[in-house]
């Protein structure tokens, strides 16, 4: 293991993932591999510097340490703990850091897993923007041991701007559950007033410029309001419904498994469902707005 100018290993090169490996590659000075089973992405962090590799396993035979972007829970346990993961093809001491977002137990839950073989994790799921990612300017947020929040800090660093240890094992995680449920759902209140203003006679870009002067202002105004709603721009391949969905359920069932019942974030769940419904769940998900104006 190479403790000073470890090897890196990153699987998933999706929006997010590939411009933070790009970071990596860029900036790191020891040989980065990426696997991710889209070429055309792959080939995107070539061009980067990265090593391309054909297989997880041939990430885990090289890599010290490995980053992980992926879809969901679900896809992290596979990488991790599948019969062709890194915990099968991996070198004990490895450490692996989860870039994704996921549940808290299965955070947890992979951890504790990953343990019992000899591998170190760390829960670190990024937020902000696609721009973000690009700029190496993500905050992210970390749930590890002091030692080996200390260990990966600097790698961090590579993609974030602002980085924080928010706890143990799975407490990046909670940071982040809520920080994506308290963008949804000032996202989905965000909607309605634009719609109010906007039927009361107020023009969407009038009511958007005073009101980020005043207490009403957010990131959420500033970004998903003034750069989507306002100009109705909805990208696929962004951030669509069901990825809000996914977080969204992740967080009601924290929540509730704390004895807290959710009701805004399942009134901020109805509006997503309704979008992918409706037809435009593959939209940037602000674009639940055009549920409300049609009203």
């Amino acid at each position: 293991m190479q403790q000073d100018n470890p090897a890196i290993g990153f699987i998933g090169l999706g929006v997010m993932g590939g411009p933070m490996c790009a970071n990596i590659a860029a900036k790191h000075s020891a040989k980065v591999y990426a696997f991710d089973m889209n070429a055309s992405a792959l080939d995107t962090v070539s061009k980067a510097g990265a090593v391309a590799c054909r297989s997880v396993a041939a990430v885990a035979a090289a890599a010290d340490i490995v980053f992980l972007s992926l879809p969901g829970g679900a896809q992290v346990r596979e990488v991790c703990l599948g019969p062709d993961g890194l915990a099968t093809h991996g070198k004990p001491g490895m450490v692996i850091v989860d870039l994704s977002t996921t549940g808290v137990a299965e955070a947890r839950a992979v951890a504790a897993e990953l343990a019992a073989k000899g591998f170190l994790f760390a829960d670190a799921p990024v937020a902000r923007t696609r721009e973000a990612a690009q700029k190496g300017t993500l905050s992210i947020m970390v749930g590890a041991t002091d030692a080996l929040y200390a260990r990966i800090l600097p790698l961090l660093a590579y993609m974030g701007s602002d980085i924080a240890l928010c706890g143990g094992t799975g407490c990046g995680q909670v940071v982040k559950l809520i920080n994506n449920t308290l963008v949804f759902e000032h996202t989905a209140a965000l909607a309605e007033m634009l719609v109010v203003g906007e039927r009361a006679g107020v023009k969407a870009e009038t009511l958007l410029a005073v009101v980020s002067n005043g207490s009403g202002d957010s990131f959420v105004l500033r970004n998903h309001g003034m750069k989507a709603m306002l100009p109705r721009v909805f990208p696929e391949q962004a951030f669509p419904a069901p990825y809000a969905l996914k977080d969204l359920g992740y967080s009601i069932e924290l929540a509730e498994s704390c004895g807290v019942e959710p009701r805004l974030s399942k009134v901020a769940r109805q509006y997503f469902e309704a979008a992918v419904e409706a037809g435009i769940g593959a939209k940037y998900f602000p674009a639940i707005i055009e549920l409300i104006d049609k009203k």
